[in-house]
């Protein structure tokens, strides 16, 4: 696998959507697939994910439940919620609660999804950047902070 591909975690209870979604995006990104929320926390703890997508309409646990979950202990990577159901509740909650990049509807167009992963992937690496820029700031104003010091103590 590429270093350069952006990594995607699809989350989703029916198999044959998990097997769809790789066989459709496997080229051209690295993608990860999970049958459950649980299964997909377990893969974020053991590797690096760019962008999660996931089914709102799950067992145990829904996408809005999985998403804050995520967003606990790994709150880097993009968030897109999928759903098959026109449930604006849903949504809302993901949106609050889940902190979501986009919402997208079931079944999914494969072009309208493939637009999103990027932007939502840009929108990844914007972050990762002001991270970035924000410690060599912290660090730069605790050594301005010192030097300040040092030259009050002399």
């Amino acid at each position: 696998m590429s270093a350069d591909k952006i990594t995607i975690l699809y989350v989703d209870d029916e198999e044959n959507n998990l097997f769809s979604f790789k066989a459709t995006f496997r080229i051209k990104y690295q993608v990860l697939v999970a049958i459950s929320g649980e299964e997909a926390l377990k893969i974020l703890a053991a590797k690096k994910v760019h962008v999660i997508i996931t089914d709102q309409r799950m067992p145990e646990m829904t996408g809005v439940d999985f998403l804050e979950k995520v967003l606990e202990k790994f709150p880097d990577p993009m968030r897109i919620l999928l759903t098959g159901y026109a449930d604006m509740n849903a949504v809302v909650d993901a949106v609050n609660k889940g902190k979501i990049f986009h919402y997208l509807a079931k079944p999914w167009n494969e072009e309208e999804l493939d637009m999103t992963i990027n932007r939502a992937y840009e929108k990844y690496l914007e972050k990762a950047e002001l991270t970035d820029m924000n410690e060599k700031l912290v660090g730069s104003n605790d050594q301005l902070e010192f030097m300040l010091r040092q030259r009050l103590l002399s």
